[in-house]
């Protein structure tokens, strides 16, 4: 399995670090490595596919680590690692956002299935941030009245309704939806009602 997006960790342990990167290294993932949460933090890197983190670290913690990833906005997936008296701060990490935690020592298969669930998480959000931002720069294109019917489309409203709230002709709407869907390059009304919703909830983020 390959990403073109690192697994990055986050151990200030260089034996946890070394074995680390050759067991993900010799699964064919791409590896980078850092000796503590304010190294990770200061390489400021966008290339993120997941993040596999100590939770126990001098200075910041796996759970500390977490919360300023979450200021910083998006999350990548984290996987957290923690010792068998740790579960209370694993729980706590898996409300802070971690994806999942594994006990140390670990089973290697099991850390690589956790990683493999977690990048595919991310390619997931990627895709999906693409088509929000895809479907954003169309909406951005649309006059006044195009948008105010694509609400009341959005709304489930039929042609004459949306006329007698905007003051026009049915057959008018029916143009402004005509250009509605040319410019969202919907096919269909229910593609054009899924992008409008992708639009919001990407908005909600």
């Amino acid at each position: 399995m390959s990403t073109d997006a690192p697994v990055h960790i986050v151990d200030d342990d260089l034996a946890v670090r070394q074995s680390l990167a050759f067991l993900l290294a010799t699964d064919g993932l791409a590896v980078q490595v850092h000796d503590s949460a304010t190294a990770f933090l200061a390489a400021g890197t966008d290339r993120v596919g997941c993040i596999v983190t100590d939770v126990r670290m001098p200075d910041i913690d796996g759970v500390e680590l977490l919360h300023r990833l979450r200021q910083r906005g998006r999350m990548p997936p984290v996987i957290v690692m923690t010792g068998h008296a740790d579960v209370a701060l694993a729980v706590e990490a898996m409300k802070a956002g971690a994806v999942d935690f594994i006990e140390k020592p670990f089973d290697d298969d099991v850390l690589l299935a956790s990683i493999r669930s977690a990048l595919a998480r991310a390619d997931r959000a990627r895709t999906r941030d693409a088509e929000g931002d895809a479907v954003r720069a169309r909406l951005a294109a649309l006059s006044e009245r195009e948008r105010q019917v694509l609400e009341g489309l959005v709304a489930g409203k039929a042609n004459k309704v949306i006329g007698l709230d905007l003051g026009i002709s049915p057959r008018t709407v029916e143009i402004y939806r005509a250009n509605v869907m040319s410019k969202l390059q919907a096919g269909s009304l229910s593609e054009l009602v899924r992008m409008a919703l992708i639009a919001e909830s990407l908005e909600g983020d």
